[in-house]
């Protein structure tokens, strides 16, 4: 194991005109998972190649244990690196296809066959290994490749986005058992990927890049529930966080928030965990719901009556364990895009989309009207200028 660190790493392209990676500075624990996520093009695989130099580095360092490797030859680097491609050999066996890299090192081949036995054991290949890639499934083929950086027993594993391949339930499997693998092997590994859900379920912490720019690192609980900025709040969770656009009202202990025609009062809860509120009072600002906090209010039924927006469902998508709803409500949307590198925050002057994940108990159809309560102790605050979250 070893652990790995970015300082300042760049890469730039086109005279330094475009930045694909903008000075990234990391530490990644030793045994540490930690996932790189973001949109295409955000940078994250050429952060990875640059760790695995398969990338040439601009500007910056890159540390694996205590040693500086930015001119250090791949495989000089002691990495071991899982493609999106499965990169096997079709005319190999599956035992040749993971003995590869220590044929080419020359290892005696008693070491060969014990690390390549004890792979394919790990990983559930016993059985295949005397057939051909042309012969598996995906999720076996992506078994060999994980079983080929098994073998040489590396202080790094880099993983790009090794799952895109895959269909929906078979990522799904697969996730768990990469996630459970690494646990148990507790080798250091940064796995890349565009997918949010893998990115929360997989990493002991994630790191969000976009246009290159490091957005937030935190464990996934953190960057859930408190998003560092509108971009992090609107990239993780499915749904997507709501985001309107709001004015703050009143002051001291009688805060409250307004949406259109709405006025949601703020419980003392919340004025406590955000104290840097107060510098708003009579300014617009960026207020932030999670689908599951937004109820039918008619399976609520103590909430505060200020609370609640009635609301026009247009759509609503029975999941079986719960229920998503699109409601059209009285609020102005703020839309996160991405413009030149900057978030560019639109205002739809029209009746916006507020997306509930409704308990399966809720029986509500397209075309009705219903009264929703806001959970508005979980609300979420950002600067209407910067973006930047509203803490202290």
């Amino acid at each position: 194991m070893a652990s790995v660190t970015l300082q300042n790493l760049t890469k730039s392209y086109a005279g330094g005109a475009l930045k694909a990676v903008n000075d990234v500075t990391l530490d990644i624990e030793e045994g540490e998972f930690l996932v790189l996520v973001g949109p295409s093009g955000c940078g994250k695989s050429t952060a990875l190649r640059m760790i695995a130099g398969l990338e040439e580095i601009t500007d910056g360092a890159v540390w694996i244990g205590d040693d500086f490797v930015n001119d250090v030859h791949p495989k000089d680097r002691d990495i071991a690196m899982v493609f999106q491609s499965y990169a096997l050999y079709p005319h190999m066996s599956v035992y040749d296809n993971i003995a590869f890299p220590l044929q080419i090192a020359r290892m005696p081949k008693a070491e060969v066959d014990t690390r390549v036995q004890e792979a394919a054991r790990i990983l559930e290949l016993e059985a295949y290994l005397k057939r051909r890639p042309g012969q598996l499934s995906g999720g076996q083929r992506q078994r060999v490749a994980m079983g080929r950086a098994i073998v040489r027993k590396p202080s790094v594993f880099l993983m790009d986005e090794p799952l895109s391949n895959l269909d929906a339930k078979l990522r799904v499997q697969m996730r768990a058992e990469i996630a459970s693998l690494q646990h148990r092997l507790g080798v250091t590994t940064i796995y890349v990927t565009h997918d949010q859900v893998e990115a929360m379920t997989m990493g002991h912490r994630v790191a969000l890049l976009k246009d290159g720019v490091l957005q937030q690192v935190d464990t996934p609980s953190n960057m859930y529930n408190k998003p560092r900025n509108t971009f992090v709040a609107a990239f993780i969770g499915a749904p997507t966080m709501n985001l309107y656009w709001a004015t703050l009202e009143g002051g001291n202990d009688n805060l409250g928030v307004r949406l259109g025609s709405h006025l949601l009062k703020l419980p003392a809860h919340a004025r406590a965990e955000h104290p840097g509120l107060e510098r708003y009072a009579g300014k617009r600002l960026i207020v932030g719901i999670r689908p599951e906090d937004v109820a039918d209010a008619a399976t609520v039924p103590n909430t505060d009556p200020v609370n609640k927006i009635t609301a026009e469902v247009d759509l609503v998508e029975a999941l079986g364990a719960d229920v998503i709803v699109h409601l059209g409500i009285d609020a102005q949307a703020a839309e996160v895009r991405s413009s030149d590198s900057l978030d560019e925050i639109k205002a739809d002057e029209s009746k916006s989309r507020c997306v509930a994940r409704f308990t399966a108990k809720s029986d509500v159809r397209i075309g009705q009207t219903v009264t929703v309560a806001f959970d508005t102790e979980r609300l979420h605050f950002f600067d209407g200028e910067t973006g930047e979250a509203i803490r202290a």
